[in-house]
């Protein structure tokens, strides 16, 4: 289940903002509760209770929606240090690893600011973006004297650009606070950095994550090529600690009974479903890409190995197939199941969720392999997600700690649950359990993922 937040701080700081909302209009407010994913309230009282009792309304798992909105819309006005704090409340929430100050200072003294800075607009565009270069106001001095104030960008403009040599990297990054900054507000801005959007030359592109990599590779992150934008090269910040060095090469999954499975080459590893059922087993044998399994590239993969004509067709087909796997004797993993195609708006773009995916596959039994046998066959559930990140579902029903059909507790099965954990976590892979009692019913479900996989999704990075 997801981990509770305190979440207090980002309330605090929502709040403030969306106390703007009061000066529009009693007919206009209810659409703009709407557009922020407040709940709408009825047209009495004043604007401002109006407002306090729609955000009161706002549950603290709804919040991070909340604040993405009013970050991408105009209904209120937030300045840009609120910004900067919202931005960093929310961001901070992905986890990202730390990336200490001496790294950073030492990245900026091998950085070239000239090279960096060869495209004016584009250079102070990506620092507007990230920092804070303009000071909120005239003080009340500079208004009596007609001045306007020196800002950060006045100044970057001046050390920086009519003035190079000035300032070097060190300098330009010690006055934009970025040795202090958060984490994933660094990520980010080095991401933007080598981007096509600020850097016009792939070979610089290329050297310049060279030199930040060398220095944060220390820190278990590096930036890595996931993708192309217009033809250039785009990096993404990632942990060089996950299991992304390594693409699967065979999925076996949603299978209605154990696979008799053979090998066609071995020297090349490849193997394939035989016996009297090979339609009982899914074999997924393509290239998994950057971006992960996504539905679209299972849709695809099904209307080609099945000769169907229509997409739609297909996307149906595929779906009772998958449902077919679920176990009879788990409605929880099947409302997990359905649940994940319907809490969120549907998207080809998602990951694909795989149901019933062989880890461990032997020819013989437990029985027959005695105590050298593989721990968990299967997975309930499988993700693969960019980056080469592999997540895996668990819906632990009372057979994962029982016996005698659930009337005694059973210790030494638990005991194996929580190896097969373990070993599943040193091989790369992040495991989430729901409780079977979570998922009991369709409601059940659908709420718990609601919270779940925007949080989840978010954490591991995945577009959607």
């Amino acid at each position: 289940m997801v981990e509770s937040r305190d979440r207090s701080a980002l309330r605090t700081l929502v709040g403030e903002v969306v106390a703007g909302l009061s000066d529009l209009t009693h007919a206009t407010l209810n659409p703009a509760f709407e557009q922020l994913g407040m709940p709408p309230v009825p047209d009495a009282g004043s604007k401002r209770e109006r407002v306090e009792l729609s955000f009161r309304q706002v549950l603290d798992s709804e919040l991070p929606q909340v604040t993405r909105r009013i970050l991408e819309q105009s209904h209120v006005y937030v300045s840009p240090s609120i910004r900067y704090q919202l931005e960093d409340l929310l961001w901070e929430e992905d986890a990202p690893p730390e990336m200490p100050k001496k790294a950073r200072r030492e990245l900026a003294r091998a950085l070239d600011l000239p090279e960096l800075t060869q495209h004016r607009d584009r250079f102070l565009r990506l620092l507007d973006r990230f920092w804070i270069t303009e000071e909120q106001g005239p003080s009340l001095d500079h208004l009596l004297n007609g001045m306007r104030p020196v800002t950060l960008r006045d100044r970057i403009e001046r050390h920086v650009f009519r003035s190079p040599g000035d300032w070097s990297a060190e300098d330009l990054f010690e006055n934009l606070g970025i040795f202090e900054a958060g984490d994933a507000r660094f990520a980010r801005f080095l991401e933007g950095l080598v981007s096509a959007d600020v850097l016009l030359s792939e070979n610089l592109q290329e050297t310049t994550v060279s030199t930040i990599n060398s220095h944060l590779h220390a820190a278990g992150v590096e930036l890595r090529k996931t993708g192309s934008d217009g033809g250039y090269p785009l990096f993404t910040m990632v942990s060089t600690r996950l299991h992304g060095n390594r693409r699967p090469k065979n999925i076996i999954f949603a299978s209605l009974r154990k696979p008799d499975i053979r090998f066609h080459s071995s020297i090349d590893n490849d193997i394939e479903i035989a016996g009297e059922h090979p339609g009982d087993t899914l074999f997924y044998d393509r290239e998994i890409p950057t971006a992960g399994l996504r539905w679209r590239d299972l849709h695809a993969w099904w209307q080609d190995t099945r000769k169907i004509s229509s997409e739609t067709g297909a996307r149906a087909d595929l779906y009772k197939r998958l449902l077919k796997s679920l176990p009879a004797n788990s409605p929880g993993q099947r409302n997990l199941f359905t649940a994940y195609h319907t809490a969120l708006p549907p998207s080809v773009d998602d990951p694909a969720l795989l149901p019933e995916v062989w880890l461990h596959w032997d020819h013989k039994t437990v029985q027959e392999r005695g105590p050298e046998a593989l721990l968990r066959s299967r997975m309930d559930f499988l993700l693969l997600l960019p980056h080469g990140q592999r997540v895996v579902l668990e819906v632990d029903g009372k057979q994962h700690y029982t016996r005698d059909h659930g009337r005694t507790p059973d210790t030494a099965k638990y005991a194996e649950m929580v190896a097969a954990d373990r070993d599943l976590k040193l091989r790369g892979y992040e495991v989430f359990r729901f409780g079977h009692d979570e998922l009991k019913r369709p409601d059940d479900a659908q709420a718990l993922l609601r919270q779940f996989l925007p949080d989840m999704f978010r954490h591991f990075r995945v577009s959607s």
